[in-house]
């Protein structure tokens, strides 16, 4: 037994290991095994390649629910005889002028989910009456300059501003739209033909000339993985896109076969560097446009090539599915580390398909579940920015989805030794009791905060010790003065800050000697966070032990030792319950107005140690506020003294 617990602790080690030392071997899970003389033999042409019934094939939309049919008829109509709204140059160039962002994005959105959901209630219907709709929107759309949004023009050689009509680049909203467009033609190809067959060789001509030519051609583009720079999301998402107009709208056999060829390498510059223990970095806010992404070009591959191209049963495949319920805390509340906000909805069908396509009971059920929670049959199902993508795969899988026994996934623990996040709950299979989750990792991962040795912590289900999130973006967000922000800096995270100093952003600025152990009485995760501190902080170590014990508290304790002392180190807390000194030593968290049922949690300090303030942080952002409300709070225990060494605890209790 001992042999057995050296063994596993050592390739613990050596998973961390090779974590950060960045070294992995390329698997080239598809383009090394499906080369371009083998998709040449297996890629159903594109003539043949039938995934899903076209608005002629009407009797297979009349079999969907009813009143999945009907509230999807109704919702094309609110958009019969609508305006399709001009995308201004003004509001364009709003994001140099002011950072805004949002005001563009609005109207172009608009105009995508307004297309979409015309044409899911004329295959539905079938009668013509939303084709003249549907028409004016695919025009305008092609009329469009520029088919990416104004944070991701900078592309252009030109640079940030207006965009140069000349140089079609390729970002998520581009590809989204020529996707959007592929699905239009396939489905309703027939009928737009009708009216006059310019309609769809406009799409042909346009999507040719911003999507397939362009990524075909070019290899610069950073979400390509050709340049050395790490990919993220933006990745399998553009991917999954630009997959589908090839498949439907690439003419040519030999490009559409070289364009998959070249979209399986990007997907593998994707999957190569991925942590073997699935974790996305970008928190679970993006696995649905990271793992979920993935997952839709692997199953249009399977389509496409008549389930030859499989890779399902791979080890990483499966393990990237399964971390979406891995961080699932309650209700709508995930594990929320870096951009991610705490409550979302993954998509329920993307979650049961995946789940289907890696033979794994836990994430159909938990699929099924997700559906359940989110009304899917009783209503239209929704796709965000036009996603037909997403949309017909929900409405044809719906009713195998809807009898699949839902089953909730709250896991006991978990530990992503790569990524080196951890959850734990004091019940299987309960919400009752403490959870907490908590990380170690760099402060250089994909939407990254200043976070290393961050940790949450949640009572029966709700949140007690929050990560706060992420604004709404702006330019701010994703330039030089990211850190800035308060949302990304250590100082609003549960972290100290020391001497003054907070954590800084940087690959180097990272945990070390890092530990975890968890067992039927407790959960044990252990790190020293003092490399993520810049040298101005003078911390030589400082080893935080996050513990659970089951059934009743959560503890953080921290020992350190620092070169010097130049100010008194302060210790922050936030949180989403109101903070009241009950007595020195004692915080109370009460439950926000609103919710009912929730007992007061306490934090337990050392009196002699710390005095206690607290800010009330309100909340204007919108992004913000769908997690928390108006509010959050901030706790700053301060030292009393400056000692050069010490050690001491804080419990959360009951």
């Amino acid at each position: 037994m001992k042999r057995a617990i050296i063994f596993f602790s050592i390739l613990i080690i050596l998973s961390v290991s090779l974590c950060f030392s960045g070294e992995k071997k390329e698997m080239n899970l598809l383009s090394g095994t499906y080369t371009l003389e083998r998709l040449n033999e297996i890629i159903i042409p594109a003539e043949e390649w039938h995934p899903f019934p076209t608005a002629s094939e009407h009797a297979e939309w009349q079999e969907l629910p009813e009143r999945v049919r009907l509230a999807h008829l109704r919702q094309g109509e609110e958009h019969l005889g609508c305006d399709w709204e001009t995308p201004k140059a003004s509001v364009f160039l709003e994001f140099v002028r002011t950072g805004n962002r949002t005001n563009y994005q609005r109207i172009v959105n608009g105009r995508r989910v307004r297309l979409a959901e015309l044409v899911v209630a004329e295959c539905i219907e079938g009668k013509g009456r939303f084709l003249d709709d549907i028409m004016n929107g695919i025009w305008a759309i092609c009329e469009e300059t520029y088919w990416g949004i104004p944070a991701h023009v900078g592309a252009q050689k030109t640079g940030p501003g207006l965009p140069d009509v000349k140089e079609p680049t390729v970002d998520l909203f581009a590809a989204e739209t020529g996707m959007l467009l592929a699905w239009t033609d396939y489905l309703l190809g027939e009928q737009l033909d009708r009216i006059t067959p310019l309609i769809t060789e406009r799409i042909h001509h346009e999507v040719q000339r911003r999507i397939l030519s362009v990524n075909l051609e070019r290899d610069d583009f950073w979400w390509m993985g050709f340049s050395g720079r790490v990919v993220n999301n933006w990745n399998p998402w553009i991917c999954s896109n630009w997959l589908t107009a090839v498949l439907i709208l690439e003419n040519d056999p030999q490009r559409r076969v070289r364009s998959i060829q070249k979209i399986m390498r990007c997907l593998d510059n994707f999957l190569n560097p991925y942590p073997r223990d699935g974790g996305c970095d970008e928190g679970p806010g993006y696995w649905n446009r990271a793992g979920a992404s993935l997952y839709d070009c692997l199953e249009l591959l399977a389509s496409a090539s008549g389930g030859n191209i499989d890779i399902f049963d791979e080890p990483l495949i499966k393990e990237i599915g399964r971390y979406i319920y891995r961080v699932y805390i309650n209700d709508q509340y995930f594990i929320n580390f870096a951009d991610a906000a705490a409550r979302m909805n993954p998509d329920a069908s993307v979650v049961f398909r995946y789940g289907k396509s890696i033979g794994d009971a836990d994430m159909t059920g938990f699929g099924a579940f997700l559906a359940r929670k989110q009304n899917l049959g009783e209503d239209y199902i929704r796709g965000s920015w036009g996603c037909l993508g997403r949309v017909l795969p929900a409405l044809f899988h719906l009713d195998e989805l809807l009898k699949t026994e839902p089953k909730e996934m709250l896991l006991r623990d978990f530990w992503l030794p790569e990524l080196q996040v951890m959850g734990a709950r004091s019940f299987e299979g309960s919400k009752q009791g403490f959870y907490v989750a908590a990380k170690g990792g760099h402060n250089a991962e994909s939407h990254n905060h200043n976070d290393v040795g961050n940790f949450i912590v949640y009572a029966d289900g709700y949140p007690v010790l929050i990560d706060v999130g992420v604004e709404t973006y702006t330019a701010k967000t994703f330039s030089t003065r990211r850190y800035e922000i308060w949302t990304m800096q250590s100082a609003f995270h549960n972290l100290p800050t020391i001497n003054g100093v907070m954590q800084k952003n940087g690959r180097e600025f990272q945990a070390t000697n890092i530990s975890y152990d968890a067992g039927k009485k407790r959960a044990v995760f252990s790190l020293d966070m003092s490399k993520a501190y810049p040298e101005d902080a003078k911390v030589k170590s400082w080893r935080r032990t996050v513990s659970l014990e089951r059934g009743k508290h959560v503890a953080i304790h921290d020992k350190y030792e620092l070169g010097k002392v130049k100010e008194l180190l302060r210790l922050t807390l936030m949180s989403w319950r109101k903070p009241v000194l009950e007595a020195e030593g004692k915080i109370r968290l009460e439950g926000p107005e609103g919710v009912e049922g929730l007992k007061p949690v306490f934090i337990l300090y050392d009196k002699n140690r710390f005095s206690a303030e607290f800010e009330t942080i309100h909340l204007e952002d919108a992004r913000l506020r769908s997690s928390w409300g108006d509010r959050v709070f901030k706790m700053v225990l301060t030292a009393r003294q400056k000692p050069l060494k010490d050690e001491f605890t804080i419990r959360i209790e009951r």
